[in-house]
C-alpha cells in the first residue's frame, strides 16, 4: 500500500472509531429479572429508578433494591428535572405527576380541556423546565400491549380519537402540540439547544403501522413546526422505537426491534431487539443485541454518566460506553 492509501485507511479507521461507542469488547451485562419493565431514570444522588409491577423501584450503586414508591399509578416513563425531582407518567391514573424532594406528589397534568388522557407514556424536558409527554393508549390496561380503546376521551374537533403529545408549562397548564402528525407517539427527547423534538412513532399493533423515529423543529414557544418533520429511522414491519436517549456527542441510543415475531403485526427478521446507535440524522453506527423482549427503554447513569441502563422484559441490563449521556439535571 502506498503512503496515500495508508493515510486514507488510517483516517477511515479513526473516523469509524470516533463514531462508535467504546471498546468493541464491551458487552451488556444482565442484572436479572427484577421487574425492570420501563423507566429508567438516574437520580443525581447516585441511584437508578425504574418502573414495573405497578411500583417504582430504587437500585443503589451496589445493586440493592428497595421500593421508592409502592402505589405508583401504573407508572411508565420517568425523568428527573433540573432540580432532581422525579416526573412520572402514571399510565394507570392517566396523569403526569412530580415527586417533590419531601416525597409529596404534585399533579402536573390530569386532563386536557376536561378530557382524561389516554395513558401517558414517556417524557422530555427542555432547558426552560417545560415538560413534554406522549399520550398513546399503551401498555397498562387489560390488553398487555395497548389496552382497550372504548374509554378513550381524547378527540379532535372532528371527533377523531387523538394519541398526541402535550407540553406542560406549569402544573395544570397543558398544551397539545402534536395531534395527528404521528400515528402513536411513544418515546420523546428534546435535542440540544431546544432546537428539535424527537418523537418515536410506534404503532406496532396495526399491520402496516408506523415504526419510525421522527424529528420536528421546535419553536421557542414550545410548539412544533409540522412542515419541518424529518424521518430519522424506519424499522419497517419490525417492532418500532420505544424509549431513547442522547449522549453528549448528539448520538441517539434507541430501544427497538424484536427477537420473537408477533404475527401478524411484527416481524423479527430485519431488526432484532436491542439498542440501535444512530447519528442525529439517522445513520446507523452500531447495534447492541439484547435477548429479552421487549427492549423498552434506556437511560444514562453512573457517576460518570457512561453507563447505559436498559429495561427489557423485566430484566435490567447495563452497557458501558465511551461518551457521557445528556441528562436534564446536569444542565447539559
Amino acid at each position: 500500500m502506498n503512503w496515500f492509501g495508508l493515510l486514507t485507511a488510517c483516517v477511515a479507521l479513526c473516523g469509524a472509531t470516533a463514531a462508535s461507542p467504546r471498546p468493541h469488547a464491551a458487552q451488556p451485562v444482565d442484572h436479572g429479572n427484577i421487574a425492570a419493565a420501563e423507566g429508567p431514570a438516574w437520580h443525581p444522588d447516585g441511584y437508578l429508578l425504574f418502573t414495573g409491577g405497578g411500583r417504582i423501584t430504587k437500585r443503589d450503586a451496589r445493586g440493592n433494591l428497595t421500593v421508592f414508591r409502592e402505589d405508583a399509578g401504573g407508572a411508565n416513563g420517568l425523568l428527573l428535572d433540573q432540580k432532581g425531582r422525579l416526573v412520572t407518567c402514571e399510565a394507570g391514573r392517566r396523569r403526569v405527576t412530580r415527586t417533590e424532594r419531601d416525597g409529596t406528589i404534585t399533579v402536573l397534568a390530569a386532563d386536557y380541556h376536561g378530557s382524561r388522557f389516554n395513558s401517558p407514556n414517556d417524557l422530555a424536558i427542555d432547558s426552560s423546565g417545560r415538560v413534554y409527554f406522549s399520550d398513546p393508549r399503551y401498555g397498562y390496561f387489560s390488553d398487555p400491549r395497548y389496552g382497550p380503546r372504548d374509554d378513550m376521551e381524547m378527540r379532535d374537533a372532528r371527533g377523531r380519537l387523538v394519541e398526541g403529545v402535550y407540553r406542560i408549562d406549569a402544573p395544570g397548564q397543558v398544551t397539545r402540540i402534536i395531534t395527528h402528525e404521528v400515528e402513536r407517539p411513544n418515546g420523546l427527547l428534546v435535542g440540544p439547544g431546544d432546537e428539535y423534538l424527537y418523537v418515536a412513532d410506534n404503532n406496532n399493533n396495526t399491520v402496516g403501522g408506523a415504526r419510525k423515529l421522527w424529528r420536528f423543529e421546535l419553536r421557542t414557544d414550545g410548539a412544533i413546526e409540522p412542515r419541518h418533520r424529518k424521518l430519522i429511522f424506519d424499522w419497517k414491519d419490525a417492532r418500532g422505537p420505544d424509549g431513547f436517549k442522547m449522549d453528549q456527542r448528539g448520538r441517539l441510543y434507541v430501544a427497538a426491534g424484536l427477537n420473537v415475531a408477533n404475527p401478524p403485526f411484527e416481524t423479527a427478521e430485519r431488526f432484532r431487539g436491542g439498542i440501535y446507535l444512530l447519528t442525529p440524522l439517522g445513520r446507523r453506527l452500531k447495534f447492541v443485541p439484547i435477548p429479552n423482549d421487549e427492549v423498552a427503554n434506556c437511560a444514562f447513569g453512573g457517576a460518570d454518566l457512561k453507563t447505559l441502563f436498559i429495561t427489557a422484559g423485566g430484566h435490567l441490563w447495563s452497557w458501558r460506553v465511551d461518551t457521557p449521556g445528556r441528562v436534564v439535571f446536569a444542565g447539559n
